[in-house]
């Protein structure tokens, strides 16, 4: 016969005593001491993880009210965030502001048109052409109103190089806003996911709590009744105190958690939430890094953002070298004198058009060093790609990697808890009658419980690595 079935039966027979009532002695008193609370007990709670979280209590009355609160899942919370988080409005705004820059740019290839109202003694100043039909020259101190216009011919591809420049500026910004949102989501995730592994683990304190509040209250007995020594009292005192911090820590971790889960939200305030988890059974991470690879080269918005602005880095250093060519416009000019003296028989009307050929000679080599600036700000552009690059190829692989492990941790914390759980069991049957020392039954009740917690983590950290290899290669909500 093994030793746990001769163990078993030891149980089996003291149980047996036990229930034909041994009248009011020793086994009477031990058998009405209350039984430790089952690995269901913290179900039967009245209390929600969240309101545990929130800090809200019930009264075991019948007049206790229910406090309702506003239920959460993770979809509604990555929504919540993506219309409130002011790091998106932030994104959506600059993106915009750039759209209106290309926009500035582009007005720069149409026709220009300005209207002028001149006062006497002030055309003289101001005229660019002197016209033969004005016959006398007193005439130019006449006030005078038109219009002048200009028309870009060619600066043989400066302009169009600044214009796409602005548009590629434009794209890099949109991208960006895209990696903002996705930035946000992917914090949403973690601080849902932490504040449901934060109240998760209140079932393991609170049971952890309870079950050395009642070796306490056993132990307590059978000292008073001369039947185990002040050692053991010492080591239940010490272990409940042990089991009250760690639910104090899961207690304050827990508010602590929802607190930030508030913040990422966009909420200024603390609101207090029942955050759903999700029933769905957790599927396998995938295992073609290959393809993962690709996917996050060709999706992820941050690479896109830096590809957008090295590519503008170069559109703007051609037109920075394109400035050492000629430019040609077209000019022209019209406009009436309305007051005039008759007797100088000058006509009411004057114009004038021609084209303007701009040719830089020298300038101290400025248009040189604004091109060689800009030639080195497109090779450190195209650098920052390269490294972004290798940050993504390396972070996909760990992050897979660090999916595999959890995903695998699940199934190993499982078993461990499952054997932790009979471990206890038999440690506590063990100590009632008095087979092992309160050494042995710590030491399970501890194991029960790290394995408990052990599991809960395991979960949701496979949960958020799912989230986070989703980011990292540009699949995010």
């Amino acid at each position: 016969m093994s030793r746990i079935e001769t163990e078993s039966l030891k149980i089996a027979f003291f149980l047996l005593a036990v229930a034909a009532g041994a009248g009011n002695g020793l086994f009477g008193q031990v058998a009405s001491l209350p039984e430790a609370p089952n690995a269901q007990l913290i179900a039967q709670n009245n209390r929600t993880p969240a309101m545990f979280a929130a800090g809200i209590r019930t009264v075991p009355s019948a007049n206790t009210t229910k406090v309702e609160s506003e239920k959460l899942t993770l979809k509604d919370a990555e929504q919540t965030a993506i219309k409130n988080n002011p790091r998106v409005s932030v994104g959506r705004l600059l993106a915009l502001s750039h759209s209106t820059r290309s926009f500035a740019n582009q007005g720069q290839l149409n026709s220009q048109l300005w209207l002028a109202a001149l006062p006497r003694r002030t055309l003289r100043k101001r005229a660019v052409f002197r016209l033969a039909a004005l016959r006398r020259h007193d005439s130019l101190n006449m006030p005078a109103r038109g219009a002048n216009a200009s028309q870009l011919v060619t600066d043989f591809g400066r302009t169009k190089n600044l214009v796409l420049s602005a548009k590629l500026q434009e794209q890099a910004q949109n991208a960006n806003a895209l990696a903002t949102t996705e930035d946000v989501v992917l914090a949403t995730d973690q601080a849902f996911y932490n504040a449901l592994q934060a109240q998760a683990l209140l079932k393991p304190a609170q049971q952890n709590v309870d079950t050395r509040q009642t070796t306490d209250r056993q132990v307590t007995v059978l000292t008073e009744n001369k039947l185990k020594s002040t050692l053991d009292q010492s080591f239940a005192d010490v272990n409940l105190s042990q089991a009250k911090l760690l639910l104090l820590d899961a207690q304050n971790n827990a508010v602590s958690t929802m607190v930030a889960l508030d913040e990422v939200l966009g909420l200024d305030k603390q609101t207090t939430f029942e955050l759903m988890p999700d029933s769905a059974a957790l599927q396998s991470p995938p295992t073609d890094a290959e393809q993962l690879l690709q996917l996050a080269l060709e999706q992820r918005p941050d690479l896109q953002t830096l590809d957008y602005n090295h590519q503008a880095a170069v559109k703007f250093t051609r037109a920075q070298q394109q400035q050492l060519l000629p430019t040609i416009t077209a000019l022209g000019t019209a406009g009436t004198v309305p007051i005039r003296p008759d007797q100088y028989y000058v006509t009411n009307w004057w114009g004038a058009a021609g084209v303007n050929i701009n040719v830089p000679i020298f300038n101290g080599f400025l248009h040189s060093a604004q091109a060689k600036e800009a030639s080195i700000r497109a090779e450190a552009a195209f650098e920052q790609t390269r490294g972004l690059r290798n940050h993504i190829v390396r972070d996909v692989r760990t992050f897979l990697l660090t999916a595999q492990t959890t995903y695998q941790r699940v199934a190993v914390t499982e078993e461990l808890l499952k054997q932790a759980n009979l471990a206890l069991d038999l440690a506590q049957a063990r100590y009632r009658i008095g087979l092992s020392s309160i050494v042995e039954l710590s030491q399970a009740q501890y194991q029960q419980t790290d394995a408990a917690i052990g599991n809960t983590n395991a979960q949701y950290q496979y949960r958020l690595a799912l989230s986070t290899l989703n980011y990292e290669i540009g699949t995010a909500p």
